[in-house]
């Protein structure tokens, strides 16, 4: 009975511990597409006379990006529209800037639903009817930014085109983009 009931505390002890471990390994593998994802965007990016802007208009510019960068990285896929839970962290959402500047790439990590961004501005983006840059609270300036939405019980809809951008009263925050590293919230 003693052997019973040390062998249940451990078990106690052990599942919430593995568990832990597991959401963070899921956040991390998102984390880790998300930057090889914009190493293959900037290659791209530089192949193609310094302009993310692939394709012959401003609709096709993100599915041609997204083809590209599929070529670079077969091992992920890319899509121009929602990706989910249950596609991440092997499926990216791709946006591009209608000038050809700046691209976002979002994954949603599979466990905790986070859903987490990287922006690459080449130039400071004009907020004016120009897909992701035109939310409010979206990073617009020059240089790169990584940022994450934290999953408060609904998981957030994780989408380039449609980023979540920080709302003016974020007490405690949920969305968080710097420059420096991914955020951790």
């Amino acid at each position: 009975m003693v052997v019973l009931l040390i062998l249940a505390i451990l078990l106690a002890i052990a599942i919430p511990t593995f568990l832990g471990v597991t959401k963070n390994a899921n956040d991390r593998a998102a984390q880790s597409n998300l930057n090889t994802s914009l190493v293959a965007a900037k290659s791209t990016y530089q192949t193609n006379g310094q302009s993310y802007a692939l394709g012959a208009t401003v609709t096709s510019f993100s599915t041609s990006l997204a083809s590209a960068m599929a070529g670079a990285n077969p091992a992920v896929s890319y899509v121009t529209g929602t990706v989910s839970s249950t596609l991440s962290p092997v499926t990216i959402s791709v946006s591009v800037a209608a000038d050809g500047n700046a691209a976002v790439m979002a994954a949603q990590a599979k466990g905790t639903g986070n859903c987490w961004y990287v922006v690459d501005n080449t130039a400071t983006e004009s907020a004016t009817s120009n897909g992701a840059w035109s939310t409010t609270g979206f990073p617009d300036g020059a240089g790169t930014y990584y940022g994450e939405a934290k999953n408060t019980g609904t998981a957030p809809t994780c989408n380039a085109s449609a980023p979540i951008a920080v709302p003016t009263s974020n007490t405690p925050p949920t969305v968080l983009y710097q420059a420096s590293n991914f955020p951790n919230l």
